[in-house]
Protein backbone atom coordinates (compact mmCIF):
# COMPACT_ATOMS: atom_id res chain seq x y z
CA UNK A 1 0.00 0.00 0.00
CA UNK A 2 1.63 3.24 -1.03
CA UNK A 3 1.71 6.19 1.14
CA UNK A 4 -0.13 9.01 0.10
CA UNK A 5 -0.53 12.52 0.20
CA UNK A 6 -2.70 12.64 3.01
CA UNK A 7 0.06 10.74 5.34
CA UNK A 8 3.22 12.51 3.86
CA UNK A 9 1.71 15.57 6.04
CA UNK A 10 2.07 13.65 9.44
CA UNK A 11 5.45 13.37 9.40
CA UNK A 12 6.09 16.82 7.76
CA UNK A 13 3.81 18.30 10.40
CA UNK A 14 5.98 16.81 13.39
CA UNK A 15 9.47 18.08 11.33
CA UNK A 16 7.74 21.48 11.46
CA UNK A 17 6.70 21.43 14.58
CA UNK A 18 10.37 20.26 16.02
CA UNK A 19 12.01 22.94 14.38
CA UNK A 20 9.49 25.97 15.16
CA UNK A 21 9.80 24.75 19.33
CA UNK A 22 13.89 24.93 18.10
CA UNK A 23 12.84 28.56 17.16
CA UNK A 24 10.89 29.76 19.87
CA UNK A 25 13.19 28.46 22.40
CA UNK A 26 16.04 30.84 20.45
CA UNK A 27 13.85 33.99 20.72
CA UNK A 28 11.91 33.28 23.78
CA UNK A 29 13.43 30.98 26.27
CA UNK A 30 11.39 32.36 29.46
CA UNK A 31 8.30 30.66 27.05
CA UNK A 32 8.92 26.86 28.47
CA UNK A 33 5.76 25.78 28.21
CA UNK A 34 5.06 26.94 24.39
CA UNK A 35 8.66 25.16 23.59
CA UNK A 36 6.74 21.71 25.40
CA UNK A 37 3.80 21.98 23.36
CA UNK A 38 5.14 22.69 20.22
CA UNK A 39 8.25 19.47 20.79
CA UNK A 40 5.59 17.42 22.26
CA UNK A 41 3.34 17.74 19.77
CA UNK A 42 5.71 17.45 17.29
CA UNK A 43 7.23 14.12 18.79
CA UNK A 44 3.94 12.66 18.91
CA UNK A 45 3.03 13.31 15.33
CA UNK A 46 6.31 11.99 14.56
CA UNK A 47 5.88 9.02 17.09
CA UNK A 48 2.54 7.68 15.21
CA UNK A 49 3.81 8.21 11.60
CA UNK A 50 6.81 6.31 12.31
CA UNK A 51 4.72 3.60 14.42
CA UNK A 52 1.37 3.45 11.54
CA UNK A 53 3.75 3.44 8.00
CA UNK A 54 7.21 1.58 9.02
CA UNK A 55 6.25 -0.87 6.47
CA UNK A 56 4.96 1.32 3.85
CA UNK A 57 7.84 3.29 4.09
CA UNK A 58 10.36 0.15 3.50
CA UNK A 59 7.97 -0.42 0.53
CA UNK A 60 8.10 3.44 -0.37
CA UNK A 61 12.01 3.57 -0.78
CA UNK A 62 12.52 0.05 -2.42
CA UNK A 63 10.34 1.52 -5.38
CA UNK A 64 13.10 4.31 -5.78
CA UNK A 65 15.94 3.91 -7.81
CA UNK A 66 18.56 5.41 -5.43
CA UNK A 67 17.90 2.21 -3.12
CA UNK A 68 21.05 2.05 -1.75
CA UNK A 69 21.20 3.92 1.36
CA UNK A 70 17.99 5.27 1.41
CA UNK A 71 16.00 3.32 3.18
CA UNK A 72 18.17 3.36 6.33
CA UNK A 73 18.98 7.26 6.15
CA UNK A 74 15.10 7.52 5.97
CA UNK A 75 15.29 6.00 9.18
CA UNK A 76 18.01 7.20 10.97
CA UNK A 77 16.70 11.03 10.18
CA UNK A 78 13.65 9.98 11.68
CA UNK A 79 14.61 8.05 14.77
CA UNK A 80 17.65 10.65 15.41
CA UNK A 81 14.81 13.05 15.10
CA UNK A 82 12.49 11.88 17.97
CA UNK A 83 15.93 10.95 20.13
CA UNK A 84 16.66 14.84 20.07
CA UNK A 85 13.14 15.85 20.94
CA UNK A 86 13.18 13.55 24.03
CA UNK A 87 16.70 15.01 24.78
CA UNK A 88 15.08 18.15 24.97
CA UNK A 89 12.29 17.63 26.90
CA UNK A 90 13.86 15.61 29.43
CA UNK A 91 16.56 18.52 29.88
CA UNK A 92 14.14 20.83 30.76
CA UNK A 93 11.87 18.73 32.39
CA UNK A 94 13.88 16.41 34.14
CA UNK A 95 13.10 13.78 37.00
CA UNK A 96 15.62 13.15 39.67
CA UNK A 97 15.96 10.70 42.38
CA UNK A 98 17.36 10.69 46.00
CA UNK A 99 18.95 7.92 46.93
CA UNK A 100 20.91 9.02 50.26
CA UNK A 101 20.34 7.50 53.33
CA UNK A 102 19.65 10.59 54.86
CA UNK A 103 17.55 12.17 51.50
CA UNK A 104 20.54 14.78 51.76
CA UNK A 105 19.53 16.09 48.29
CA UNK A 106 16.03 16.37 48.70
CA UNK A 107 14.65 19.51 49.82
CA UNK A 108 12.67 20.14 52.63
CA UNK A 109 8.80 21.43 52.32
CA UNK A 110 10.17 24.61 53.78
CA UNK A 111 12.59 25.68 51.20
CA UNK A 112 10.29 24.39 48.38
CA UNK A 113 7.51 27.30 49.75
CA UNK A 114 10.17 29.49 49.87
CA UNK A 115 11.12 29.09 46.28
CA UNK A 116 7.39 29.06 45.16
CA UNK A 117 7.04 32.65 47.46
CA UNK A 118 10.29 34.33 45.79
CA UNK A 119 8.74 37.77 44.41
CA UNK A 120 11.94 38.41 42.01
CA UNK A 121 15.13 36.92 40.69
CA UNK A 122 18.28 35.65 42.89
CA UNK A 123 21.56 35.67 41.08
CA UNK A 124 24.13 32.87 42.84
CA UNK A 125 27.72 33.04 42.19
CA UNK A 126 29.63 30.11 43.64
CA UNK A 127 33.63 30.80 43.97
CA UNK A 128 35.15 27.39 43.88
CA UNK A 129 37.51 25.06 41.78
CA UNK A 130 36.75 21.99 40.32
CA UNK A 131 39.50 20.37 42.68
CA UNK A 132 38.35 22.02 45.57
CA UNK A 133 35.76 19.76 48.04
CA UNK A 134 32.92 21.77 48.09
CA UNK A 135 32.58 22.06 44.32
CA UNK A 136 30.57 19.18 43.62
CA UNK A 137 28.16 19.61 46.99
CA UNK A 138 27.78 22.95 46.04
CA UNK A 139 27.17 21.59 42.69
CA UNK A 140 24.57 18.67 43.50
CA UNK A 141 22.71 21.28 46.18
CA UNK A 142 21.89 23.82 43.51
CA UNK A 143 20.96 21.24 40.74
CA UNK A 144 18.00 20.53 43.22
CA UNK A 145 17.26 24.33 43.69
CA UNK A 146 17.54 25.19 39.97
CA UNK A 147 15.06 22.30 39.33
CA UNK A 148 12.51 23.91 41.81
CA UNK A 149 12.53 27.40 40.70
CA UNK A 150 13.33 29.10 37.45
CA UNK A 151 13.93 32.41 39.31
CA UNK A 152 17.41 31.30 40.12
CA UNK A 153 20.57 31.84 37.73
CA UNK A 154 23.56 30.35 39.29
CA UNK A 155 27.09 30.60 37.73
CA UNK A 156 30.16 28.59 38.68
CA UNK A 157 33.52 31.05 38.50
CA UNK A 158 37.04 29.51 39.14
CA UNK A 159 38.88 32.43 41.24
CA UNK A 160 42.24 31.72 39.68
CA UNK A 161 40.51 31.60 36.15
CA UNK A 162 38.95 34.69 36.75
CA UNK A 163 40.72 36.57 39.19
CA UNK A 164 39.24 39.94 38.23
CA UNK A 165 36.07 38.96 39.18
CA UNK A 166 37.33 37.53 42.27
CA UNK A 167 38.67 40.68 42.60
CA UNK A 168 35.90 43.03 42.65
CA UNK A 169 33.86 40.53 44.72
CA UNK A 170 36.32 41.04 47.33
CA UNK A 171 37.21 36.88 47.48
CA UNK A 172 39.98 35.78 49.73
CA UNK A 173 38.98 32.15 49.55
CA UNK A 174 37.66 29.58 47.99
CA UNK A 175 34.10 27.75 48.43
CA UNK A 176 32.09 30.85 49.13
CA UNK A 177 28.24 31.68 47.43
CA UNK A 178 27.41 35.10 46.66
CA UNK A 179 23.29 35.92 46.86
CA UNK A 180 22.42 38.53 45.21
CA UNK A 181 19.00 40.16 44.42
CA UNK A 182 17.59 43.86 44.04
CA UNK A 183 19.76 46.17 46.66
CA UNK A 184 20.37 43.13 48.86
CA UNK A 185 23.77 41.00 48.75
CA UNK A 186 24.57 37.92 51.52
CA UNK A 187 27.68 35.28 51.82
CA UNK A 188 27.40 31.67 52.74
CA UNK A 189 30.07 29.64 53.31
CA UNK A 190 28.63 26.10 53.55
CA UNK A 191 26.53 24.35 50.72
CA UNK A 192 24.08 23.41 54.05
CA UNK A 193 20.30 23.53 52.97
CA UNK A 194 19.90 25.34 55.89
CA UNK A 195 22.41 27.73 54.83
CA UNK A 196 21.39 28.37 51.49
CA UNK A 197 17.33 29.18 52.28
CA UNK A 198 18.55 31.27 54.84
CA UNK A 199 20.34 33.14 52.42
CA UNK A 200 17.38 33.30 50.18
CA UNK A 201 14.86 34.26 52.23
CA UNK A 202 17.75 37.44 53.64
CA UNK A 203 18.25 38.37 49.86
CA UNK A 204 14.65 38.21 48.88
CA UNK A 205 13.56 40.41 51.60
CA UNK A 206 13.83 44.52 51.69
CA UNK A 207 13.08 44.93 55.12
CA UNK A 208 13.83 42.25 57.87
CA UNK A 209 12.14 41.21 60.89
CA UNK A 210 13.64 42.58 64.29
CA UNK A 211 14.42 40.23 67.23
CA UNK A 212 14.65 42.19 70.45
CA UNK A 213 16.62 41.02 73.50
CA UNK A 214 15.64 42.49 76.58
CA UNK A 215 18.50 43.54 78.23
CA UNK A 216 19.70 44.95 82.19
CA UNK A 217 18.59 42.39 84.03
CA UNK A 218 21.48 39.71 83.31
CA UNK A 219 19.80 38.43 80.68
CA UNK A 220 22.21 35.71 78.70
CA UNK A 221 24.51 37.76 76.50
CA UNK A 222 24.55 37.93 72.62
CA UNK A 223 27.60 38.57 72.58
CA UNK A 224 28.99 36.12 75.13
CA UNK A 225 30.67 32.60 73.21
CA UNK A 226 31.01 30.78 76.14
CA UNK A 227 28.12 27.77 76.92
CA UNK A 228 25.78 29.99 78.45
CA UNK A 229 25.95 33.29 75.80
CA UNK A 230 23.96 33.50 73.25
CA UNK A 231 26.00 34.03 70.19
CA UNK A 232 25.59 31.03 68.03
CA UNK A 233 22.09 31.48 68.95
CA UNK A 234 22.24 34.87 67.38
CA UNK A 235 24.54 33.49 64.65
CA UNK A 236 21.42 30.85 63.59
CA UNK A 237 18.99 33.47 63.60
CA UNK A 238 20.46 35.59 61.56
CA UNK A 239 20.95 33.06 59.18
CA UNK A 240 17.37 32.65 59.19
CA UNK A 241 16.57 36.26 57.61
CA UNK A 242 16.30 38.08 60.97
CA UNK A 243 17.64 41.25 62.32
CA UNK A 244 18.83 40.86 65.24
CA UNK A 245 19.14 43.99 68.32
CA UNK A 246 18.68 44.57 72.24
CA UNK A 247 16.60 47.08 73.95
CA UNK A 248 16.66 48.26 77.47
CA UNK A 249 13.51 49.77 78.90
CA UNK A 250 15.24 51.50 81.68
CA UNK A 251 16.45 53.42 78.82
CA UNK A 252 13.50 53.50 76.66
CA UNK A 253 10.43 54.46 77.31
CA UNK A 254 8.88 52.10 75.17
CA UNK A 255 9.15 48.73 73.06
CA UNK A 256 10.13 50.11 69.57
CA UNK A 257 7.10 50.04 66.80
CA UNK A 258 9.47 47.51 64.22
CA UNK A 259 9.89 44.95 67.19
CA UNK A 260 8.38 41.29 65.94
CA UNK A 261 9.39 39.46 68.70
CA UNK A 262 10.51 41.15 72.03
CA UNK A 263 12.64 38.14 74.05
CA UNK A 264 13.71 38.12 77.46
CA UNK A 265 16.36 34.97 78.04
CA UNK A 266 17.24 34.15 81.41
CA UNK A 267 16.64 37.38 83.95
CA UNK A 268 18.35 36.82 86.70
CA UNK A 269 17.02 40.05 88.60
CA UNK A 270 13.85 41.86 88.86
CA UNK A 271 11.91 43.80 85.70
CA UNK A 272 10.91 47.08 87.07
CA UNK A 273 7.47 47.55 87.40
CA UNK A 274 7.96 50.79 84.84
CA UNK A 275 9.26 47.63 82.18
CA UNK A 276 6.33 45.40 83.08
CA UNK A 277 4.50 48.26 82.19
CA UNK A 278 5.62 49.09 78.92
CA UNK A 279 5.69 45.26 77.59
CA UNK A 280 2.03 45.12 78.25
CA UNK A 281 1.31 48.01 76.78
CA UNK A 282 3.02 46.34 73.62
CA UNK A 283 1.43 43.19 73.88
CA UNK A 284 -2.06 45.20 73.83
CA UNK A 285 -0.90 47.00 70.84
CA UNK A 286 -0.40 43.62 69.18
CA UNK A 287 3.34 42.82 70.05
CA UNK A 288 5.09 39.09 70.27
CA UNK A 289 6.66 38.25 73.62
CA UNK A 290 9.11 35.20 74.53
CA UNK A 291 9.76 34.64 77.93
CA UNK A 292 12.74 32.40 79.21
CA UNK A 293 12.78 32.10 82.63
CA UNK A 294 15.12 29.50 84.98
CA UNK A 295 14.48 28.37 88.33
CA UNK A 296 15.78 29.53 91.38
CA UNK A 297 16.26 33.49 89.97
CA UNK A 298 15.07 36.58 91.26
CA UNK A 299 13.35 37.98 87.78
CA UNK A 300 10.67 39.07 89.42
CA UNK A 301 8.42 38.01 86.82
CA UNK A 302 5.13 36.64 88.70
CA UNK A 303 3.29 40.15 88.47
CA UNK A 304 3.51 40.38 84.88
CA UNK A 305 2.55 36.65 84.06
CA UNK A 306 -0.45 37.12 85.85
CA UNK A 307 -1.71 39.77 83.58
CA UNK A 308 -2.20 36.48 81.14
CA UNK A 309 -3.14 34.16 83.97
CA UNK A 310 0.09 31.91 84.24
CA UNK A 311 2.06 31.32 87.26
CA UNK A 312 5.91 30.08 87.63
CA UNK A 313 5.53 26.89 89.38
CA UNK A 314 8.38 26.44 92.65
CA UNK A 315 11.32 23.89 92.67
CA UNK A 316 13.09 22.17 89.77
CA UNK A 317 11.19 19.55 87.31
CA UNK A 318 12.35 15.92 88.06
CA UNK A 319 11.60 13.32 85.23
CA UNK A 320 12.49 9.23 86.19
CA UNK A 321 10.99 8.77 82.52
CA UNK A 322 11.96 11.14 80.28
CA UNK A 323 15.51 12.44 81.03
CA UNK A 324 19.31 12.10 79.89
CA UNK A 325 20.42 8.76 80.40
CA UNK A 326 23.23 8.69 83.12
CA UNK A 327 22.57 12.39 83.28
CA UNK A 328 21.51 13.94 85.97
CA UNK A 329 17.37 13.78 87.22
CA UNK A 330 16.90 17.35 86.60
CA UNK A 331 18.58 17.27 83.22
CA UNK A 332 14.73 16.65 80.88
CA UNK A 333 14.71 15.17 77.75
CA UNK A 334 10.93 16.07 76.61
CA UNK A 335 9.43 13.89 74.35
CA UNK A 336 5.38 14.86 75.10
CA UNK A 337 4.40 17.60 73.10
CA UNK A 338 0.65 19.12 72.33
CA UNK A 339 -0.60 19.51 68.92
CA UNK A 340 0.23 23.09 68.01
CA UNK A 341 1.81 24.87 65.02
CA UNK A 342 5.17 24.74 67.02
CA UNK A 343 5.18 21.21 67.74
CA UNK A 344 3.21 20.28 64.66
CA UNK A 345 5.77 17.05 63.35
CA UNK A 346 8.17 17.65 65.73
CA UNK A 347 9.51 14.46 66.28
CA UNK A 348 13.71 15.11 68.05
CA UNK A 349 13.61 15.26 71.75
CA UNK A 350 14.09 18.67 73.20
CA UNK A 351 16.85 18.95 76.15
CA UNK A 352 16.05 21.53 79.21
CA UNK A 353 18.23 21.18 82.05
CA UNK A 354 16.62 22.59 85.39
CA UNK A 355 13.94 23.67 84.41
CA UNK A 356 10.74 25.01 86.20
CA UNK A 357 6.95 23.93 85.37
CA UNK A 358 4.28 26.33 84.40
CA UNK A 359 0.19 26.67 85.59
CA UNK A 360 -2.34 28.35 84.07
CA UNK A 361 -5.27 29.98 86.00
CA UNK A 362 -8.41 30.06 83.99
CA UNK A 363 -10.18 32.50 86.11
CA UNK A 364 -6.85 35.08 85.46
CA UNK A 365 -6.83 34.06 81.76
CA UNK A 366 -10.11 33.63 80.74
CA UNK A 367 -9.53 35.93 77.74
CA UNK A 368 -6.71 33.87 76.47
CA UNK A 369 -6.37 30.61 74.64
CA UNK A 370 -3.48 28.71 76.77
CA UNK A 371 -1.51 25.71 74.85
CA UNK A 372 0.52 23.57 77.05
CA UNK A 373 3.77 23.26 74.25
CA UNK A 374 5.89 20.10 76.03
CA UNK A 375 4.96 18.29 79.65
CA UNK A 376 6.78 16.03 81.47
CA UNK A 377 5.63 12.26 81.48
CA UNK A 378 3.94 10.94 84.76
CA UNK A 379 6.82 9.96 86.68
CA UNK A 380 7.97 13.35 86.77
CA UNK A 381 7.12 16.24 89.86
CA UNK A 382 8.47 19.55 91.06
CA UNK A 383 10.96 18.67 93.73
CA UNK A 384 10.97 21.61 96.01
CA UNK A 385 13.97 20.91 98.16
CA UNK A 386 17.09 20.40 96.53
CA UNK A 387 19.54 21.61 99.07
CA UNK A 388 20.94 17.88 99.95
CA UNK A 389 20.51 17.19 95.73
CA UNK A 390 19.29 13.62 96.93
CA UNK A 391 16.25 13.53 94.92
CA UNK A 392 12.82 12.01 96.39
CA UNK A 393 9.68 12.44 95.72
CA UNK A 394 7.60 14.51 98.98
CA UNK A 395 3.73 13.67 98.46
CA UNK A 396 3.17 17.03 101.08
CA UNK A 397 5.67 19.21 99.39
CA UNK A 398 6.50 18.31 95.93
CA UNK A 399 3.64 18.41 93.02
CA UNK A 400 3.27 15.16 91.00
CA UNK A 401 3.41 15.31 87.43
CA UNK A 402 2.34 15.53 84.06
CA UNK A 403 3.77 19.27 84.20
CA UNK A 404 3.57 21.78 81.62
CA UNK A 405 6.78 23.22 80.99
CA UNK A 406 6.13 25.71 77.87
CA UNK A 407 3.04 27.20 76.96
CA UNK A 408 1.75 29.37 74.21
CA UNK A 409 -0.93 31.92 74.95
CA UNK A 410 -3.04 34.10 72.11
CA UNK A 411 -6.44 36.19 72.76
CA UNK A 412 -9.54 34.39 72.60
CA UNK A 413 -11.03 37.51 70.96
CA UNK A 414 -9.99 37.96 67.11
CA UNK A 415 -8.21 41.68 66.79
CA UNK A 416 -10.09 43.85 65.02
CA UNK A 417 -9.32 44.26 60.74
CA UNK A 418 -6.09 45.40 60.13
CA UNK A 419 -4.62 45.57 63.23
CA UNK A 420 -1.97 42.70 64.43
CA UNK A 421 -2.72 39.94 66.88
CA UNK A 422 -0.52 39.27 70.23
CA UNK A 423 1.01 36.05 71.23
CA UNK A 424 2.78 34.81 74.17
CA UNK A 425 5.22 31.67 74.40
CA UNK A 426 6.95 31.07 77.91
CA UNK A 427 9.11 28.59 78.63
CA UNK A 428 10.47 27.74 81.88
CA UNK A 429 14.23 27.56 81.08
CA UNK A 430 16.73 29.50 78.94
CA UNK A 431 19.90 27.66 78.97
CA UNK A 432 18.38 25.26 76.35
CA UNK A 433 18.91 28.26 73.61
CA UNK A 434 22.31 28.63 74.76
CA UNK A 435 25.43 27.84 73.21
CA UNK A 436 26.25 24.83 75.08
CA UNK A 437 22.91 23.06 74.04
CA UNK A 438 21.18 24.98 70.95
CA UNK A 439 23.04 22.63 68.64
CA UNK A 440 21.52 19.87 69.87
CA UNK A 441 18.82 18.66 67.02
CA UNK A 442 15.20 19.34 68.89
CA UNK A 443 16.71 22.35 70.83
CA UNK A 444 17.38 24.22 67.34
CA UNK A 445 14.12 22.81 65.99
CA UNK A 446 12.11 23.61 68.79
CA UNK A 447 13.67 26.97 69.03
CA UNK A 448 13.20 28.28 65.44
CA UNK A 449 9.98 26.94 64.99
CA UNK A 450 9.02 29.48 68.17
CA UNK A 451 10.42 32.32 67.17
CA UNK A 452 8.82 31.09 63.76
CA UNK A 453 5.88 31.18 64.66
CA UNK A 454 5.94 34.61 66.75
CA UNK A 455 7.17 36.05 63.44
CA UNK A 456 4.15 34.80 61.79
CA UNK A 457 6.90 33.45 58.92
CA UNK A 458 5.81 29.71 58.52
CA UNK A 459 8.34 29.29 56.01
CA UNK A 460 11.40 29.40 58.45
CA UNK A 461 9.86 26.33 60.63
CA UNK A 462 11.71 23.54 61.03
CA UNK A 463 14.49 23.97 58.47
CA UNK A 464 17.15 22.14 60.69
CA UNK A 465 20.37 20.63 58.65
CA UNK A 466 20.60 17.05 56.79
CA UNK A 467 24.19 17.00 56.74
CA UNK A 468 25.15 14.00 58.59
CA UNK A 469 23.01 10.75 58.61
CA UNK A 470 23.96 9.47 61.18
CA UNK A 471 20.99 9.20 63.79
CA UNK A 472 22.11 8.51 67.53
CA UNK A 473 19.61 6.57 70.15
CA UNK A 474 19.65 8.03 73.27
CA UNK A 475 17.44 6.39 75.77
CA UNK A 476 16.26 7.06 78.78
CA UNK A 477 16.64 5.37 82.15
CA UNK A 478 13.47 2.31 81.72
CA UNK A 479 15.28 1.84 78.17
CA UNK A 480 18.56 1.93 79.17
CA UNK A 481 17.61 -0.88 81.67
CA UNK A 482 15.67 -2.85 79.18
CA UNK A 483 19.10 -2.82 76.71
CA UNK A 484 20.89 -4.42 79.62
CA UNK A 485 18.82 -7.19 80.62
CA UNK A 486 18.22 -8.10 77.04
CA UNK A 487 22.09 -7.83 76.05
CA UNK A 488 23.98 -8.83 79.25
CA UNK A 489 21.53 -11.34 80.87
CA UNK A 490 18.82 -12.73 78.09
CA UNK A 491 21.03 -13.15 75.32
CA UNK A 492 23.80 -14.45 76.60
CA UNK A 493 20.90 -17.43 79.10
CA UNK A 494 19.88 -18.12 75.46
CA UNK A 495 22.94 -18.93 73.78
CA UNK A 496 23.53 -20.83 77.11
CA UNK A 497 20.65 -22.76 77.26
CA UNK A 498 20.56 -23.39 73.64
CA UNK A 499 24.27 -25.16 73.54
CA UNK A 500 23.09 -27.04 76.99
CA UNK A 501 20.18 -28.49 74.38
CA UNK A 502 22.53 -29.27 71.47
CA UNK A 503 24.96 -30.81 73.55
CA UNK A 504 22.62 -33.22 75.49
CA UNK A 505 20.92 -34.27 71.99
CA UNK A 506 24.33 -34.90 70.77
CA UNK A 507 25.44 -36.91 74.12
CA UNK A 508 22.08 -39.29 73.54
CA UNK A 509 22.75 -39.79 69.72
Amino acid sequence: MEITRRTIPVGALGAGLAVAGLIVYSLVPDRLWLVTLLEGSALVCLIWFFANYFDRLKTFSAQRSTRMGANSALMVVLFMTILTIVNFLGARHSIRWDFSENQNYTLAPETHRVLRNLTRDVSITVFTREKDPGYQAYKERFDSYRQASPKLTIQFIDPERQPKVAQNYGITRTDIAIFESGPQSVRITSPAEVEITGALIRVSKDIKKRLVFLEGHGERSLEDKDRGGLALTKELLEKQGYDIGTLSLLQESAVPENTAVLIIAGPRRALTKEEKDRIRVYIVKGGRLLVLVDPDTQAGMDDLLDTWGLELGRGVLVDLQDRLAQGDLTALLVRTFTDHEITHELTAAVLFPLTRHLTFHEDKGKDWDYVPLARTSPRSWAETDMKGRVVSYNEKEDIQGPLALAAALTPKQAPEEGKPRPAVVIVGNSSFASNGFINFVGNSDFFQRTVGWLTEEGDLISLTPKDSAVRPFIPNPLQERILLYVQVILLPAMTVLCGLLVWRKRRRL
